[in-house]
């Protein structure tokens, strides 16, 4: 076949922008939004502000009972210490599925399988009630532990299939040069897997980041509160919410999942190729 007609091509583009347009609608009201005053967000419809408030910018990073750079920390604490988590956790795991052979390996996969199927509402229960014995509750250990103990199905399942594209020569290879299975996957198998290891992170980021029932679950002292739950504080039940505050504050919120998922995008494409995730 040949290369499309100009025509076919224009049309192409014009109908890929429009759909963009679309997709982009709700995230360029969210950033018109935090540019009006509060009382005109839903009585001035259109994108371009009649009335223009730079001060909710100001005014939402200081209005709430801590500063919002404290939000913005707890939540970097978190997101930064569940990437690591996963990554360490996760990648083990599917080192032991995709490269070793042992008995019951294929059950086991199968029961990990398994529970990516089992709605997480769920365990809520069984798991406050075991965290509250723990004596863990208002305090990071349920937002962390559970990330270092592989308990996402689903970024295991992601590197069991990266790391089955690789060939099993590279492990004989290692195995002659007296490598054990620890110091195969350390120096061998973990270098090969950055692409799976970049995919994690970024859509661990994205997950955490914007994690609103865990911290809401856990956590009740204001200090330790993560960004969600502060953006939550600018909505009053009376009616009386800062709007034009929470919308900027919403729009500093997504800079850093914007960043991240930019400086990694190479990397999540390539993942998700190789991992047969298509």
């Amino acid at each position: 076949m040949g290369s499309p007609s100009p025509r076919r091509r224009f049309l192409r583009y014009v109908l890929l922008s429009a759909v963009g347009v679309v997709m982009m609608y709700p995230l360029l009201w969210m950033i018109s939004s935090s540019l009006k005053p509060s009382g005109r967000v839903f009585t001035d419809e259109s994108l371009w502000p009649a009335a223009w408030d730079f001060g909710n910018y100001a005014r939402g990073w200081t209005s709430l009972s801590e500063p919002f750079q404290t939000y913005l920390m707890n939540s970097l604490v978190i997101v930064s210490l569940s990437i690591v988590g996963n990554l360490l956790s996760c990648s083990l795991a599917a080192y032991a599925f995709a490269r070793l052979r042992f008995r019951g390996r294929r059950l086991f996969f199968a029961l990990m399988l398994g529970t990516m199927m089992l709605p997480g509402h769920v365990l809520v229960v069984p798991q406050y009630v075991l965290f509250d014995r723990l004596g863990w509750l208002n305090t990071y250990y349920p937002l962390l532990v559970p990330h270092f103990l592989a308990t996402n199905g689903f970024y295991i399942f992601l590197m069991v299939q990266f790391m089955r594209s690789l060939p099993d020569e590279l492990d004989d290879a290692a195995r002659i040069d007296g490598c054990g299975p620890f110091r195969t996957f350390w120096k061998v198998i973990m270098p090969l897997c950055m692409p799976a290891f970049a995919t994690t992170a970024i859509f661990t980021f994205v997950s955490v980041w914007n994690e609103f029932f865990g911290p809401l679950l856990y956590l009740t002292d204001p200090e330790l509160y993560t960004v969600p739950l502060a953006i939550r504080q600018f909505m009053d039940s009376e009616g009386q919410s800062q709007w034009g505050e929470m919308f900027a504050m919403s729009f500093v919120s997504l800079a850093p999942v914007i960043g991240f998922f930019i400086a990694g995008q190479k990397y999540l494409v390539k993942g998700i190729a190789t991992s047969g995730l298509r």
